[in-house]
């Protein structure tokens, strides 16, 4: 796993900002809700990606008596606050936007500034979706967008993502909206096209809000990292049976917990240092493994070894 993932938020925020600034002047010449429901998004995101920013900052402090295993996780309360932001201040002031302006038609004025501009909009946010991309292909070249979006432990990531995937959509909708407006003169399309952009928010922020949850609960590593130290640690000579093997993410480190049976040593003092042994290569093998915890056991049943 990497070490964090600044690069994506740069991206993101200055995209966000330059589309926004865009935006606003835009919905104002032309009184588009659906291009103001944008503009607000807009700089909802900007906001969002100075919070990541933050919270990366944050989840660097020190170990302490109060947070022995340090501040990791708190990346994923920030990520959990862009999220709800994501849901409230976009998507719920969007759909609040739209059915206004559905109860009190206005009409649009000069649409074809606001399609140049959505078009301009398109562009930079593709720009920042495929710095966020670059960025997942470097740890997952071989996923599914969606199984990445599933199984990444990457909160901050994981927000850029949805909020880049939720924008480019809602352009596409925001533009069909103004431009169904311009052709047929109904500016029920364009509050239409407020309301959609609003739901589809929502239900983005759904989405990333449940994955983060989940993270906040308490995640194993990922399916390929948990598999690989498993596979790892039946190598050892010094390991007989793995009883139970646990791992845990912790920001952007791992915590694992292991118990297992081993060979048979002379005293208590070969064992500990055998114990040492496999605890620094399983470290050199996986540098994202922080603290292990290793009981030896002698397994209680011979069934299949656990591993959660």
């Amino acid at each position: 796993m990497k070490e964090e993932s600044p690069k994506a938020i740069f991206y993101a925020l200055a995209a966000n900002f330059g589309i926004a600034v865009c935006k606003f002047g835009a919905a104002a010449f032309t009184g588009s809700g659906a291009m103001f429901a944008e503009a607000i998004h807009s700089t909802a995101d900007c906001g969002n990606q100075l919070l990541l920013l933050f919270g990366l900052k944050r989840a660097q402090k020190p170990a302490n008596a109060l947070h022995p295993l340090g501040s990791g996780r708190e990346i994923y309360f920030y990520a959990l606050i862009v999220a709800l932001l994501l849901f409230f201040v976009g998507g719920a002031f969007s759909v609040y936007e739209g059915a206004h302006r559905l109860l009190h038609h206005e009409p649009l004025s000069n649409p074809i500034v606001a399609l140049v501009i959505l078009g301009v909009s398109v562009v930079l946010e593709a720009f920042s979706l495929a710095g966020a991309l670059r960025e997942i292909r470097k740890g997952a070249p071989d996923k599914t967008l969606w199984r990445w979006f599933r199984e990444t432990r990457e909160s901050e990531l994981l927000v850029v993502a949805g909020e880049d995937v939720a924008a480019l959509l809602g352009l596409a909708i925001a533009f069909a909206a103004v431009l169904l407006t311009m052709l047929t003169g109904n500016p029920a399309y364009d509050a239409a096209g407020s309301i959609g952009v609003g739901v589809l928010l929502m239900v983005i922020a759904y989405l990333v809000a449940r994955e983060v949850k989940s993270m906040i609960v308490g995640e194993s590593a990922s399916p390929e990292v948990r598999k690989a130290i498993d596979a790892h640690l039946r190598t050892r000579p010094e390991i007989t049976r793995i009883i139970s093997l646990i791992t845990l993410q912790w920001g952007k480190h791992v915590v694992v917990a292991v118990q297992a049976e081993m060979i048979d040593y002379a005293s208590g003092r070969a064992m500990i240092d055998a114990i040492n042994i496999i605890e620094e290569d399983l470290q050199r093998a996986f540098p994202q493994v922080r603290w292990v915890f290793f009981e030896p056991d002698i397994a209680r049943d011979r069934g299949e070894p656990a591993m959660l």
